[in-house]
């Protein structure tokens, strides 16, 4: 059965924390079998919100990609490349924002919500740009989560309209949804990097433990002995990923008190920690051979390439752009 194309990107925050990795990496992983794989780094979309400082970019880019390999995509089964050095990018996003609206564009959600800090034109046009990172590899699927729900939507409207303009050269994609496990951070929110709460891949086995022991836990659960709540704290989803047969054994000795919070903690963290351990030594191995990182980004990006080439061969036929042909 001939297999289809997926498309996933990150931004390149540095280096991944347990959020990333199970709200993303692994799934990905499980995908990168049975699909052709393209996995952006997508350092122009970072610029939305940091275009004034990139010194750190080249850092972000470099240990973003030591963790997607040491998590364990395989970058001889996904293409793990860099958005920027695949220059037809930014060809297809000038001529798919040819083809929207500025209304359409201000009622994206994450226009919405963010449109008083960010209030640049490619804020506006960041939605664009995402469709032409999916359309300029033909994707059948992009895996994404409800809440990215509409980017999707977005692309497959850009390669609807394109088709019916010109001539059918795009794959219309679709989402591919995935459970993403609901990871918490030390305060209770959402596990971001920019607030601080997270768990980094790259944390020693003590920085593990240190950071859990931060996590927020049921306010009325002050000591040993008093009855939890477990479904309400961030440890116990953390335990129901990491410890095996977590309902039996954490949540009715947490309702009764007789496990405490530090305990329950340090048991997660002994748990978090052999998950990790794995990850980790690879990392460590990878960081010895920088060389074999910037070498993995360079075969993707020509992979990636490839592909993109011969679909904006396409594009350009069919809009009769391609004024000159090319010499044999």
């Amino acid at each position: 059965m001939k297999k289809e194309t997926i498309l996933s990107g990150m931004q390149p925050t540095g280096s991944l924390h347990v959020g990333n990795l199970e709200g993303a990496l692994r799934n990905w992983i499980r995908l990168q079998d049975d699909y052709w794989m393209y996995c952006c780094i997508v350092d122009w979309h970072s610029l939305t919100a940091s275009y004034k400082d990139t010194s750190g970019l080249k850092d972000a880019i470099f240990n973003m990609a030591v963790d997607f390999v040491a998590s364990g995509l395989d970058p001889e089964k996904c293409a793990i490349f860099v958005q920027s050095e695949v220059k037809e990018h930014a060809e297809l996003h000038l001529l798919f924002s040819m083809l929207i609206t500025v209304p359409t564009l201000t009622r994206m959600p994450t226009y919405q919500e963010k449109k008083e800090s960010l209030d640049s034109y490619g804020f506006l046009g960041y939605p664009v740009l995402q469709a032409a990172d999916i359309c300029l590899y033909n994707a059948n699927k992009v895996p994404v989560g409800k809440d990215q729900e509409k980017h999707v939507w977005m692309a497959k409207d850009l390669a609807l309209r394109f088709n019916s303009t010109y001539k059918k050269v795009f794959v219309e994609p679709e989402a591919l949804f995935t459970e993403i496990p609901l990871i918490l951070g030390a305060d209770n929110r959402k596990m971001s990097k920019s607030l601080d709460n997270h768990i980094p891949l790259d944390f020693t086995e003590k920085q593990t433990q240190k950071r859990l022991r931060t996590f927020y836990t049921d306010p009325k659960k002050q000591r040993k002995g008093d009855p939890g709540n477990p479904e309400g704290c961030p440890i116990y989803l953390l335990h129901k990923l990491y410890t095996p047969g977590a309902k039996e054994e954490i949540v009715p000795n947490c309702k009764s008190g007789e496990l405490g919070c530090v305990d329950c903690k340090d048991r997660l963290a002994q748990n978090l920690n052999e998950a990790l351990a794995p990850i980790r030594e690879k990392r460590a191995e990878l960081l010895k051979s920088p060389d074999v990182i910037w070498d993995i980004l360079a075969t993707g990006r020509d992979r990636a390439s490839s592909r993109a080439q011969n679909v904006m061969d396409k594009v350009r036929s069919a809009m009769k752009t391609n004024y000159r042909k090319k010499k044999k």
